[in-house]
């Protein structure tokens, strides 16, 4: 998961038209964020067919500029005395508004997809049985976590986050990698995601999740494929039942997929999976139920050597073997063809899913109250 800015926009320029209307959206009376969003995600339906930039969404009013005087909620210091939340999310903000950040499998970018795949990998290793793993603990700087082959690549969200961390030194890893995340949520267009501070950072890798099992060599996140779609699918149900998920869950939590991108150098895999990267939306869905997916045969005019993925027919877009199986699968299906039709219950059940996934194995976070 990465992200992309107008790679056309000079430094220190304002983020793409449709960040910008969900910013103001945020802010807005309830009639007006509605009408926000719907067209701010109508800038994301129009995006030009290539990745060098947004469409601009045409006219203003009134009501939305005067949002750009309101204050946004910034979290609450008040759950938190130590810690003045409204300033740690001021300093993600600014990462995610860096000009300077790059990504190596598309034109422009920021961190946004890439710090929800590190809380997203953090509190994926939660198991219900045992009571193990979680976002608790921020155990991923160490190994053999660090190493584990799904986590390729995180240790750069972690470095991006570490001036923060220094400038706010009583937030723990743990909770300034899930607040990263859901900072970065709403900053891309999505829904509030609850947030309760409360966790506390391990001290080595002797206390990283692990277990016996068919999965212990790649850990306890999912993997891209299993060898058939019948085996990805149940793999895919093993993983997230096993962290307390049903299949519409599943489904919901794959929209994450929406973000950002696949790099050869770390998953090996290639390629964005929507034309959006860096806006929450339900492009995802609807890119797996209206776009056509064959296997990547070929690679900028050369034989892939890739694992297998799929590709649309521009090559430009791909999809894993384990988000083609959501739409083979016919349990899996009916949730894909319902958030492709309807965003609204996409947003409903991502930020309800992605809360759940970041509160597990965290009772420290929960007793402290929600907030977001």
């Amino acid at each position: 998961l990465e992200s992309p800015r107008d790679p056309a926009l000079p430094s220190g320029a304002p983020p793409p038209p449709a960040m910008m209307w969900f910013r103001l959206a945020r802010g807005a009376a309830p009639a007006v964020r509605v009408a926000a969003q719907a067209t701010a995600r109508v800038a994301v339906r129009e995006a030009p067919k290539r990745f060098g930039g947004f469409a601009v969404v045409a006219g203003t009013s009134a009501g939305l500029a005067a949002t750009w005087a309101v204050t946004r909620p910034g979290g609450a210091a008040s759950c938190d005395a130590a810690v003045d939340w409204a300033a740690v999310r001021k300093e993600i903000v600014a990462l995610l508004d860096d000009s300077s950040y790059t990504d190596s499998s598309y034109d422009g970018a920021n961190p946004g997809p890439l710090f929800l795949r590190l809380a997203w990998h953090s509190a994926g290793t939660f198991c219900k049985h045992t009571s193990t793993g979680g976002s608790d603990g921020a155990t991923m700087r160490f190994d053999p976590e660090l190493s584990w082959g799904a986590n390729a690549g995180l240790k750069v969200a972690q470095d991006l986050l570490e001036p923060v961390k220094r400038k706010f030194p009583q937030v723990s890893y743990a909770d300034l990698w899930i607040y990263a995340a859901c900072v970065a949520i709403e900053e891309m267009g999505g829904p509030k995601v609850p947030f309760a501070p409360g966790r506390k950072d391990k001290t080595s890798g002797k206390e990283c999740p692990s277990w016996e099992g068919e999965t212990h060599k790649v850990g306890r996140l999912p993997g891209a494929d299993m060898g058939s779609p019948d085996k990805t699918a149940e793999h895919l149900r093993y993983i997230f039942n096993r962290m307390g998920f049903n299949d519409q869950e599943i489904v919901a939590l794959s929209g994450a997929h929406g973000l950002g991108a696949c790099h050869t150098d770390r998953s090996g895999f290639w390629g964005p999976w929507t034309r959006a990267p860096t806006t929450v939306s339900n492009e995802y869905y609807r890119e797996l139920v209206e776009n056509k997916w064959t296997i990547k045969t070929t690679h900028k005019g050369k034989p892939w050597t890739g694992p297998l993925q799929f590709e649309d027919p521009t090559g430009d877009l791909m999809m894993l073997p384990s988000d083609i199986v959501l739409i083979q699968d016919k349990d899996f299906r009916k949730y894909v063809e319902l958030y492709a039709k309807d965003s609204d219950a996409f947003m409903k059940d991502f930020g309800a899913a992605v809360g759940k996934l970041f509160a597990l194995g965290c009772p420290g976070a929960k007793k402290k109250g929600w907030f977001s």
